[in-house]
């Protein structure tokens, strides 16, 4: 039960010589009242007659067996509390506002309402994140079954071409993966010592693939706690590195479970060993399994030294024996030393324990695993496997054990009235409302825009505040989702995740009821790695691509599009092949659009070679007024391939001021459009120094065409280059793959300027061509196991080799002679 402390943090503080609020305010403190009140009903109880006139009670009814009376202290007991409980939820947040740094978590729930406290204590928001193909869905499909969500098991590819409940696209059916996170809830019945608890769990399953990490992202940006799963054969992978990096990066505490024990070759300890070395957080199990592969009975606890079977069809009872097998005693005895020996390292009441050489009960274990969890220094793991349908309860009993609820994860938002400063959000639903709207998905019904509640109550039909456009909008349906099935619901309280209808809005929009002007910081949205040019096969479809890519980029924030106006195409970027090629069969499924894509133009550029002269004439005659002008000058490189440059050196007069201002607009018209390679033209200078004009034929127009012409001529004359984009590439891998990636890069005719090398990885600064790069995050990839990663920025142009520009040169031509016939 949670302590109900009197003297509290804050009160102490804020009233007179360290006496508690309510004594400092006169009132008598709670505990006082309370037996106030009992003495008086025990005097009622022995004399009624006494009772009344002694305190003014009034009798309700009376009998043999009963006698209730109204008492007027009960009720200003009542009164005292409530009114008691609002002025503390005032203080604290108050406080949270003032001086975040100093307000710690325990004052928080030390002044939560007890009737608050008693459901947030319950309250689990956990997310199941892990590599690919680790078993996150079919774990997730046992949770719901167990808490009897669901009254069925489907497997992910199952033979009854059902598929898991949380995969709810066709797509994920179809093709066995998570593309989307999907959002459920459910209640656990936890059996402990002869008492049962429930929990209400609110549970979001990731994608393992690193193509839809947003989703990964943005799900641990608004849970409390994660259950990282583990293949017991493959350990700690890529993605499960990734998965860590984003826990680590919004400090969410996780339990770890290792899977697939069933499979050959399972090894759990060298998971655990994996853990330690590589994602450097300490890690010891609480279990240990009976047999492995295919002889995997069940685990021992061994905290509680108990051995844990599943029977039943569906492994839905749990059977708990005192007698360990003897075969796995002595690994489950030297285990559960090395478990209190590893959170000796990380909780100061065990490490005492240790050396005073005490043995620590079960509840000091379990109570110092909670505290480590919570504070990140710790992670215990489970083991079992979903498929095989053992050893998911006693996960579920860990979740409810040692992860935190709502009122136990500090989070801040910043009060856009102070300059940003960070204030502390307090999970008390008495509090003004503030919401995180932190993914977006379109239904039958129109925008569902998915919020964790983080202080206050969202309520059917009350308005709220959108902090980025100060749009007020009203909430006019809530619901609880369960995949792709709804259950509406009034109103939520603090610490709870919804959806709610109607209500427009983007990913990461921070939500108040209008008294506070807070926001929430955003989360992190890596950069896109691949592009695509795409357009539809048939212009009448349009309309409908426009809605599609509209509607994509509104729900994904790593889904990039843009419009290219020098190659006239729409470009989508975004964080892999598979992801874009999701996206594209998306489009048509859903809005039965048929695309075309393709590889982006690169942005080519063209520049001058040499100095050249010119001495142009145009002359056109109509009948009527005809066209004359003549231009005289030379071109020559700047130097740089910053800008071109115009100048005019005429002397006497041989072309007028207007004149001379249409030569300029006919230069730079010809620089956007190069005669080589139709690229732009960089790094050219034009120096016009005579001309002629006639008296009636010359015009602006004349002179802005012959300018153009005497361009495209000398341009040519020139022994012209095309110049093509080097980026500035960073690479960084593990530091075993260091040889395959120098390998990469020299196959794309990369010039290496640098290379960092690191504990346990490297870093390489190269310069690479944009045109040999596409396709190169799927090799880089492959090559590093999916644990490399690279950045790409613009660096400068260099001119291209030299059969790149031949081919370029003869593809012009061709589209241009292919033009002219038409």
């Amino acid at each position: 039960m949670r302590p109900y402390s009197l003297a509290r943090s804050l009160s102490s503080s804020s009233s007179p010589s360290g006496l508690t609020r309510s004594a400092a305010a006169g009132r008598l403190p709670r505990i006082a009242v309370v037996t106030q009140n009992q003495n008086l009903l025990r005097c009622a109880a022995a004399s009624p007659a006494a009772a009344v006139a002694v305190t003014g009670l009034r009798p309700l009814s009376t009998g043999a067996a009963s006698c209730r009376y109204r008492s007027p202290l009960l009720s200003l007991s009542r009164q005292w509390q409530q009114r008691r409980n609002s002025s503390a939820a005032a203080a604290v947040a108050e406080h949270a506002a003032a001086d975040p740094e100093t307000l710690s978590q325990q004052a928080i729930i030390d002044n939560l309402d007890p009737k608050e406290w008693e459901r947030l204590s319950r309250v689990r928001n956990i997310g199941i994140a892990a590599h690919i193909d680790s078993g996150k869905t079919t774990a997730t499909e046992r949770v719901l079954y167990y808490t009897g969500r669901i009254k069925a098991i489907h497997e992910v590819r199952g033979r009854d071409n059902v598929g898991a409940k949380m995969d709810s696209m066709e797509l994920e059916r179809e093709k066995g993966i998570t593309i989307q996170s999907a959002a459920t809830f459910c209640d656990w019945v936890k059996k402990e010592n002869g008492k049962e608890e429930k929990y209400h769990f609110n549970l979001i399953d990731t994608p393992g693939h690193i193509d839809f990490t947003i989703e990964v992202e943005r799900a641990l940006r608004v849970l409390d706690g994660a259950v990282m799963i583990l293949c017991a054969v493959s350990g700690v992978q890529s993605q499960t590195i990734t998965v860590d990096r984003q826990m680590k990066r919004y400090n969410v505490p996780r339990i770890s479970f290792v899977n697939k024990m069933d499979r050959m070759g399972a090894n759990p300890f060298k998971a655990i060993e994996q853990i330690n070395n590589k994602l450097k957080i300490p890690a010891a199990a609480v279990q240990v399994p009976i047999g492995a592969e295919d002889e995997f009975e069940g685990v021992v606890d061994l905290i509680r030294m108990k051995a844990i079977y599943n029977e039943g069809a569906r492994g839905e009872k749990v059977v708990e024996k005192d007698e360990i097998p003897e075969k796995v005693r002595p690994i489950a005895e030297e285990r559960r030393k090395m478990l209190i020996e590893m959170l000796a390292d990380v909780d100061d009441e065990i490490a005492e324990l240790f050396l005073e050489e005490k043995e620590p009960t079960v509840e000091q274990i379990k109570a110092a695993i909670r505290r480590a969890t919570i504070s990140l220094k710790f992670t215990p793991v489970f083991m079992g496997s979903a498929l095989a349908n053992k050893s998911i309860q006693p996960l579920l009993d860990g979740v409810c054990d040692y992860l935190p609820n709502p009122s136990e994860v500090t989070n801040t938002a910043l009060d856009q009235k102070r300059k940003e400063a960070s204030v502390k959000l307090v999970p008390y639903n008495s509090l003004p409302f503030v919401g995180l709207a932190f993914k977006l998905e379109e239904s039958n019904f129109g925008q569902l825009t998915y919020i964790r509640v983080y202080q206050g109550t969202l309520r059917k039909g009350a308005y709220v505040f959108n902090a980025r456009s100060n749009k007020k909008v009203k909430v006019p349906r809530i619901v609880r989702m369960h995949a792709d099935e709804m259950e509406e619901v009034q109103e939520i309280g603090a610490g709870e995740i919804c959806a709610v209808f109607g209500v427009d809005c983007a990913s990461g929009d921070t939500f108040t009821d209008g008294q506070l002007a807070y926001t929430m910081s955003s989360m992190f949205v890596p950069e896109p790695v691949i592009s695509l040019s795409i357009k539809p096969k048939n212009t009448k479809d349009s309309g409908n691509f426009s809605k599609a890519i509209a509607r994509f980029q509104r729900e994904d924030p790593t889904f990039r599009v843009s419009y290219d106006p020098e190659s006239e195409q729409t470009i989508i970027s975004g964080m892999g092949e598979l992801h874009l090629d999701i996206y594209v069969e998306r489009m048509r499924r859903e809005y039965r659009v048929d695309c075309e894509t393709g590889q982006p133009q690169v942005a080519y550029r063209e520049t001058i070679g040499n100095r050249v002269e010119f001495d142009h004439l145009l002359k056109k005659q109509t009948g009527g007024p005809g066209d004359y002008a003549r231009v005289a000058g030379w071109m020559e490189p700047t130097g740089s391939l910053d800008e071109n440059k115009f100048e005019e050196q005429i002397v006497g007069g041989a072309i007028s001021e207007k004149f001379l201002f249409a030569c300029e607009k006919g230069f730079h018209l010809a620089c956007e459009k190069g005669p080589l390679i139709g690229h732009r033209v960089l790094g050219t200078k034009m120096v016009i120094n005579d001309g002629a004009t006639h008296v009636t034929d010359s015009s602006e127009m004349a002179f802005k065409n012959a300018t153009q012409q005497a361009f495209r001529k000398a341009f040519m004359e020139s022994n012209p280059v095309v110049l093509e984009p080097l980026m500035k590439t960073v690479v960084t891998a593990p530091i075993e793959f260091q040889g395959d990636v120098i390998a990469l890069l020299n196959k794309r005719n990369a010039t290496i300027n640098d290379t960092e090398t690191g504990v346990d990885e490297f870093t390489v600064h190269a310069d690479c061509s944009l045109n040999n790069m596409f396709g190169f995050s799927s090799h880089l990839r492959a090559a590093t196991q999916g644990k490399g990663e690279y950045t790409m920025e613009f660096s400068h142009y260099e001119k291209a080799p030299m059969q790149l520009q031949k081919e370029l040169i003869a593809k012009y031509q061709k589209a241009q002679a292919e033009r002219h016939k038409k």
